[in-house]
């Protein structure tokens, strides 16, 4: 990536470091500017009182509603995550297949569940799941395939790329000593197409974990709805919603920084190349290759 960096843009001389200096300088002095101006507006209507903060502070507040809340956005995160894995895994191993049957069924079900809107699904799966009253907690369960089906699609594509980013020399050396085209899949190139994605991976945990927020559009009980519940009850949305926010960039935070970590560690380790860690948009997630 560094020599790409270096082909692609010319370092910066000294007059044009100067520049970028006084236009972080500036850009942090607007930032600055405006967080006061929120800050003052806030406090002339009364939104800094501790009869509004105090209650957020509470035992109660933590025991009944934010570590709760948490607990459920962790819960269905980490079901999310290991199904997604399984899913990308299967249909990303689809999509490398000699079948050119297999590949065009795999690609659709990728290419269709990256397409629908997670929210889309969550509300399809909980007005599905609801008919049936066997189900104990519908909300739940249309989160947690909600997210399967939608990050599953994106951890597929990491793994179609991941392999075709191998040298060519992997798959033939296994050919050479024998193995099949899926044996050589299995026992070669996914193995070091895992390890090379595992920055990525972790950055669409990020993902992963945002989007559990949407849950409480179809009354899942995760961090942000119990942070609301708590709120209209006590009168202070924007104090409980910001307690709620100040967790999430904790968390995601943490997350985004072990990626990094691991995405330095792990470079030069495989015969892919460890893709950039990028957060965001699970559209925009990194994919090393086309």
């Amino acid at each position: 990536m560094s020599t790409q960096k270096t082909v692609l843009f010319d370092a910066p001389g000294p007059r044009a470091r100067r520049r970028i200096i006084l236009g972080n300088v500036v850009g942090l002095l607007v930032v600055l500017g405006v967080a006061a101006l929120v800050v003052a507006e806030l406090a002339r209507k009364g939104q800094l009182s501790w009869n509004l903060w105090g209650p957020v502070f509470t035992s109660d507040a933590w025991q009944y509603y934010f570590l709760p809340g948490l607990q459920n956005t962790l819960r269905a995160a980490a079901y999310a995550v290991v199904g997604a894995v399984v899913f990308g895994l299967i249909f990303g191993s689809g999509r490398l297949a000699r079948s050119r049957t297999v590949r065009w069924a795999s690609g659709v079900v990728v290419e269709f569940f990256r397409a629908v809107p997670v929210l889309l699904m969550m509300i399809f799966f909980w007005l599905l799941l609801g008919f049936n009253t066997d189900v104990e907690d519908p909300a739940f369960l249309a989160v947690v395939i909600a997210l399967v089906l939608y990050n599953g699609s994106v951890i597929a594509e990491l793994v179609r790329s991941g392999v075709g980013n191998l040298p060519k020399g992997q798959s033939e050396a296994g050919l050479a000593i024998g193995l099949t085209g899926g044996q050589t899949l299995r026992s070669i190139q996914l193995p070091q197409a895992l390890i090379a994605m595992l920055p990525a991976l972790m950055s669409q945990l990020v993902v992963v974990l945002k989007d559990t927020a949407l849950g409480q559009i179809i009354t899942y009980n995760e961090l942000l709805r119990a942070a609301q519940i708590f709120g209209n009850g006590n009168g202070n949305n924007l104090q409980t919603l910001t307690v709620a926010a100040v967790i999430f960039i904790v968390i995601n935070w943490a997350l985004t920084a072990v990626a990094r970590w691991l995405s330095r560690y792990l470079s030069g380790r495989t015969a892919a190349a460890t893709p950039d860690v990028i957060v965001g948009d699970a559209t925009a997630a990194p994919v090393a290759g086309g």
